[in-house]
């Protein structure tokens, strides 16, 4: 007898549609065969589900049963499928009535005790399951909290295959899995690094809040420990919080990466800030596999993405981060197929001045490297790369008298107040432009029309490109960050002062181009 139901692959952090047809009591002896291009992982699944059938009291198929996952086209991985398989195969030997299962979407991994093991892209799979206007979501309890958060499906959670047996026979109520609203709350949580723990670097105090109230890319070059890495890990204490789109926007993303919430957790609404170590790979880093899965650079959309010791990660690694930068996405193709994957991130970079990590006139007498291994330490960054980054600063040795300082810096919670003023007056400017959400992201026409600048504005400009031999790239940032300069003082024209401001972020450029 002929069973159907409905499940999902997933493919980079989009769920697709698959029909599981199983056929039972073909002519010939016990044989599972699954067909439809499965990897190694669903072909696997028939020894589970046999398995957990007889582990839940239930009777395994005593014929040649054949397992179609359509289309055939479409690559098909990992366990997600023993659930489906399962409960059709139970249809098809008159366990349970015909089509009860037909209308739902199904996906779930099977212990051989059959108990429900949690699987990726829940989330997608709720999204899925109301595109295609299916009757109701099972899946395992864990993937059912991500899954619940879309609204407009019911969505069911499943310890086991006998609860799933049992609810479809109508022996057992399943109370529909709902979204917590303490969970989804607006409010993110208290972050314990603050920016009241960081001892002098004014100016770079100020970088970091120009860089976050526009979305911009940043830079800080210093000797060891000035405080660049406990700065950057402070950004996201005053980062705007994220809206409900952003935060399933991460949510589909980590849950796609198999970053599944379990019971005792709760869904962060704080940023993500990765910071992936030098040795990281081009894969790594980019996101891919055999099936294209999101890398450390997706795992930061919408949040930040932190590279310590720049000049340490390998060429091909840094070089592949020019179209995210520039695009806010990534594209990979693979022989499995080709996916896009959201990766509007901010970057925060660190590096030394030099190989030894103190510069030619340290006070101190410690930078020893010559003129011509720090060419070569700085040529490792290269200028396209560069040109990208928005906000270039120098991050000073602190002083002994800073350090012995008690009374710290302004707090996150005050430079956060005025990084969210700042925001709100770019989201009210971009109200309607598509993808578009601060400063850092406008396109070329919305430059022209937001960023005007007066004819001696135009000479200051003219001046610092031919001074600092700028490309025509840095232009345009110059030109955005004055932009978030003159919204941080709430000026509806970009000033004299924020572009001043604005070109000395871009002084560096002449050391590394």
């Amino acid at each position: 007898m002929l069973a159907t139901t409905y499940s999902a692959a997933l493919v980079g952090i989009e769920a697709h549609p698959v029909h599981v047809e199983v056929n039972s009591g073909e002519r010939g002896e016990l044989k599972i065969l699954t067909v439809g291009l499965p990897d190694t992982a669903v072909k696997e699944s028939s020894d589970r589900v046999l398995s957990a059938l007889m582990n839940s009291g239930l009777r395994a198929p005593h014929h040649k049963t054949t397992v179609n996952l359509a289309p055939g086209t479409l690559r098909k991985e990992g366990p997600s499928f023993d659930l489906p398989i399962a409960l059709a195969m139970l249809e098809a030997t008159g366990q349970l009535p015909k089509g009860v299962i037909e209308n739902y979407l199904i996906a779930g991994e099977l212990a051989l005790s059959g108990a429900t093991r949690p699987i990726k892209g829940g989330l997608a799979m709720g999204q899925l399951a109301r595109a295609e206007k299916k009757r109701a979501v099972l899946v395992p309890r864990e993937t059912a909290r991500e899954a619940c958060l879309v609204e407009g499906v019911p969505v069911y959670a499943i310890d086991s295959l006998d609860q799933a047996v049992r609810f479809f026979r109508g022996d057992f109520v399943i109370a529909q899995m709902r979204r917590d609203s303490a969970e989804f709350a607006q409010d993110a949580a208290v972050d314990p690094l603050d920016f009241s723990d960081v001892k002098g670097q004014h100016a770079v105090r100020r970088a970091v809040e120009i860089a976050v109230a526009g979305g911009h890319n940043f830079l800080m070059i210093g000797p060891p420990g000035s405080g660049k890495s406990m700065i950057s890990k402070r950004i996201p204490s005053i980062m705007p919080p994220l809206d409900d789109e952003e935060f399933l926007e991460i949510l589909q993303i980590h849950s796609a990466a198999g970053k599944t919430i379990d019971a005792q957790d709760r869904f962060s609404r704080v940023r993500p800030f990765r910071a992936p170590h030098h040795t990281i790979s081009d894969v790594g880093l980019l996101g891919g596999g055999s099936v294209p899965g999101p890398g450390e650079i997706s795992l930061a959309h919408n949040g930040v993405l932190f590279l310590d010791e720049l000049p340490e990660f390998r060429r091909s690694v840094l070089e592949v981060l020019r179209q995210p930068l520039e695009d806010g996405e990534v594209t990979i193709s693979r022989s499995a197929g080709k996916v896009t994957l959201p990766s509007s991130f901010m970057l925060v970079a660190a590096m030394n001045p030099t190989p030894s990590g103190y510069a030619p006139d340290d006070p101190q007498g410690r930078g020893k490297d010559t003129p011509t291994q720090i060419e070569r330490y700085r040529s490792r960054i290269s200028g396209p790369l560069l040109d990208r980054i928005d906000i270039q600063v120098e991050a000073p040795a602190v002083t002994i008298d800073e350090l012995q300082q008690k009374a710290g810096g302004e707090s996150s919670e005050a430079i956060r107040k005025r990084v969210i003023a700042a925001r709100s007056i770019q989201w009210e400017r971009f109200q309607g432009a598509s993808g578009v959400r601060s400063n850092a992201q406008m396109s070329h026409r919305d430059l022209e029309r937001y960023c005007s600048l007066s004819s001696q504005q135009q000479g200051i400009l003219k001046t610092a490109m031919e001074q600092l031999n700028l490309s025509a790239r840095a232009y345009d940032r110059i030109r955005k960050v004055a932009r978030t300069i003159s919204d941080l003082e709430g000026s509806e024209g970009i000033q004299n002062q924020a572009l001043l401001e604005a070109i000395q972020f871009r002084s560096l450029d002449r050391g590394f181009v």
